[in-house]
């Protein structure tokens, strides 16, 4: 592979397309894809049009890709990835990336690169979060990446983090509500983010309304890592609750004056999914039940409860848990209560999207792929 291909791990043709806004959409003008869809009789494109987008998130706990392309009024997923790969793994005690860790997203990594590959991205925008910003090698450890996998990550800051989230989300906000606390549980931070009801776009999804937000300094990894996973006591659990409060209680001083009964909570984790997998009773995850479903205040204390009475067998044989979350379920559970306890909300949405989501809105609009008018 020649230095120019090696950012991204395509063809050198398609380099400039995949990081530059708008060339993309010329790209696809050139090869004669259709830029604006059909509309069906509902008025809703359903056709796939221009460029194929990717967007890839390397986080302290999971590695995750889509791969996508434009509908009328959103966009379709065409491939995805994801797997735990526990990049920051002991980060908390050594400050660093470990050689396993390493070694499992980096071969997560070439698993995202042939995908887009062989679906032929032409733009895409590939972050790496907490855990590269923490780790004293994470500079080595991205030259690895750009070296052998042919990847070129970008390592985002914590607003950027919080504001791809709102973006990726802000479809779920109910439209009879003032806003939404939206938060974001990772591996080693946690987004937190005061949004407004956002008036519908007349192309594409809403723009978010983004009113304040903070980055707290944990995540499930990193809670869990200092007070234990495995065998989690109700002073455990209150424990970790506590320290994750002494974090949200600035954020929380400045939000005073808001009705929480005017607005609900959207998260976007692992730990929100897996509790409404488990409300739901799912014999196997299923994201088309689990994005966009509702829990009340009682159903979410109920399924804390249950799972905090588990064992850590019995969590791990839960199948919207499992083995690879059982020992982080319950941290993630604590960052959750500090959140319901600071913001006493009466429902929750739960949101299977995220920072992905965001980034592919966020290529869209830059190449003004739901424009009015053929994009320039």
């Amino acid at each position: 592979m020649d230095d120019e291909a090696r950012a991204t791990g395509l063809d050198p043709a398609r380099e400039r397309a995949f990081r530059e806004p708008g060339a993309a959409i010329r790209a696809a003008r050139d090869r004669g894809a259709p830029l604006h869809p059909r509309l069906d009789s509902g008025g809703h494109g359903t056709d796939l049009y221009g460029p194929t987008y990717a967007a890839l998130d390397l986080g302290t706990n999971n590695c995750r890709l889509l791969v996508a392309r434009a509908t009328h009024d959103g966009f379709r997923v065409i491939d995805a990835f994801s797997r735990i790969i526990r990049l920051g793994e002991g980060i908390t005690a050594s400050g660093r990336l470990g050689t396993p860790a390493i070694e499992r997203a980096v071969e997560a990594l070439k698993i995202c690169r042939d995908k887009m590959r062989n679906r032929g991205v032409t733009r895409a925008r590939l972050i790496a979060t907490e855990a590269c910003r923490r780790a004293e090698n994470g500079g080595e450890f991205l030259t690895r990446v750009r070296d052998q996998v042919g990847l070129d990550l970008e390592v985002v800051d914590r607003e950027t983090e919080a504001r791809l989230a709102a973006t990726g989300c802000t479809p779920l906000i109910d439209p009879q509500a003032d806003g939404a606390i939206l938060f974001d549980i990772g591996g080693g931070s946690s987004e937190i983010v005061r949004l407004g009801n956002s008036e519908a776009a007349r192309h594409g999804p809403p723009v978010p309304d983004l009113r304040d937000w903070i980055s707290l300094p944990v995540g499930v990894v990193t809670l869990a890592e200092r007070h234990g996973g495995i065998v989690v006591t109700h002073g455990v659990f209150e424990a970790m609750i506590a320290e994750v409060s002494s974090h949200i209680a600035p954020f929380a001083a400045a939000q005073r004056g808001h009705d929480p009964l005017r607005v609900h909570l959207l998260g976007t984790s692992g730990t929100v999914t897996t509790i409404a997998g488990v409300h739901l009773a799912l014999r196997r995850y299923d994201r088309r039940r689990v994005d966009g479903s509702w829990m009340d205040d009682a159903e979410v204390t109920g399924v804390m409860q249950r799972l905090l009475a588990m064992s850590y067998d019995e969590r791990a044989a839960n199948p919207c848990i499992g083995f690879e979350r059982a020992d982080l379920v319950l941290a993630g559970c604590a960052i959750l209560e500090a959140i319901r306890r600071t913001f006493p909300c009466a429902r929750l949405r739960i949101a299977d999207r995220g920072l992905r989501e965001g980034m592919l809105v966020q290529m869209m609009r830059d190449d003004r792929i739901w424009a009015e008018g053929r994009p320039q």
